[in-house]
């Protein structure tokens, strides 16, 4: 049985390698037949979903499944054990790193990549299963639920509380996990074959989780999804990374929902008497409250006409405190009673 898997070259080309069930190497030899300058060598590693692999690793491997992709990554020195390079760095957590200092010297493709290629909260290369949360920033799931678990969110990401705030996606892989383009996009649309880099607008539709461009949604005019043909309304696509005023209006469509879920919660705390819908607090005699505020119920406020308050309340509780009095030795009672 043959291993085929994918090498992604620093210069974003990607070759196959093909091994044959009897053949065996480490991925130091691999790396020194990719790598013409021998000396070259140890500048250079490779990573598997964002994770450094050691030179000495063997393949087959079980790490290195069929078809998948390894990285080959230069090494960036972390100047004497401060952290350094972990391998799961991405080019958008460098242009973070260095916005501030040189924003002159920022390429603006590079920025777009990272934002397209990367996942929003960990910076590691997108792979599923993956969410997109309701202002159309696009994470790994595992690291989004992992983020919420230990309660690391950044502040950006306050607004996700829960499960509840995710959308399952489904990407589309380009086929072979090949792409004709520099850039390094694994995923496409499945419609128009438009890869999913950012050049291209990009929808999710969230009553099935597909992910198609813009330009499919507009060419072949549906009210079903393109994909699997479930019937969707235009307030069910969801623009992914979308520009400043998209995103503005997904925040006001997100108050809009909070502010209504609020609103029907509210609707299914009130109160119910006598089999209808009382939306004020009840005073003893039936009549709602003028301040809105809750009071205790007296069953002396409910005695029925010509009875005593007292000896009403007496039949449900005990009104009227006792004048024994209870010590650690004894109790004592009146005169007459003992």
């Amino acid at each position: 049985m043959q291993l085929q898997f994918f090498v992604r070259s620093p210069t974003h080309q990607t070759l196959t390698v093909t091994l044959e069930s009897t053949q065996s190497l480490t991925l130091r030899h691999l790396k020194s037949s990719l790598l013409p300058n021998p000396q070259s060598i140890s500048s250079f590693y490779f990573a598997l979903n964002g994770k450094p692999l050691s030179d000495s690793t063997l393949l087959p491997n079980p790490q290195i499944t069929h078809l998948s992709t390894l990285f080959l990554l230069p090494r960036v020195s972390g100047g004497g054990g401060d952290g350094g390079a972990t391998g799961a760095e991405s080019r958008d957590c460098y242009l973070k790193m260095y916005a501030d200092k040189k924003p002159d010297k920022i390429d603006p493709n590079e920025k777009r990549l990272g934002k397209w290629l990367n996942c929003a909260l960990s910076y590691e290369p997108l792979r599923e299963p993956c969410v997109i949360d309701k202002l159309g920033n696009i994470f790994n799931k595992e690291a989004l639920v992992e983020a919420l678990l230990g309660k690391k969110l950044p502040k950006e990401f306050r607004h996700i509380k829960g499960l509840k705030d995710m959308i399952n996606i489904k990407l589309s892989m380009i086929p072979g996990n090949q792409s004709d383009s520099a850039d390094g996009a694994t995923f496409q649309c499945p419609i128009s074959g438009l890869e999913f880099n950012g050049k291209y607008k990009f929808f999710a539709l969230k009553n099935c989780g597909h992910v198609v461009s813009a330009k499919a949604l507009k060419e072949v005019k549906s009210s079903a999804c393109l994909v699997c043909h479930k019937e969707f309304i235009d307030s069910d696509k969801m623009v992914i990374n979308g520009s400043e005023e998209e995103v503005a209006d997904l925040r006001e469509r997100m108050e809009e929902e909070k502010a209504k879920s609020m609103k029907e919660k509210k609707k299914r705390g009130i109160d119910i008497v006598d089999g209808k819908k009382d939306c004020g607090n009840l005073e003893g005699n039936g009549k709602k409250s003028s301040n809105g505020g809750a009071k205790k119920f007296r069953a002396m406020d409910m005695a029925p006409a010509n009875a005593t308050k007292e000896v009403y309340a007496s039949i449900f509780t005990s009104s009227k405190k006792s004048d024994f009095k209870e010590t650690y030795m004894c109790r004592s009672l009146p005169l007459g009673r003992n």
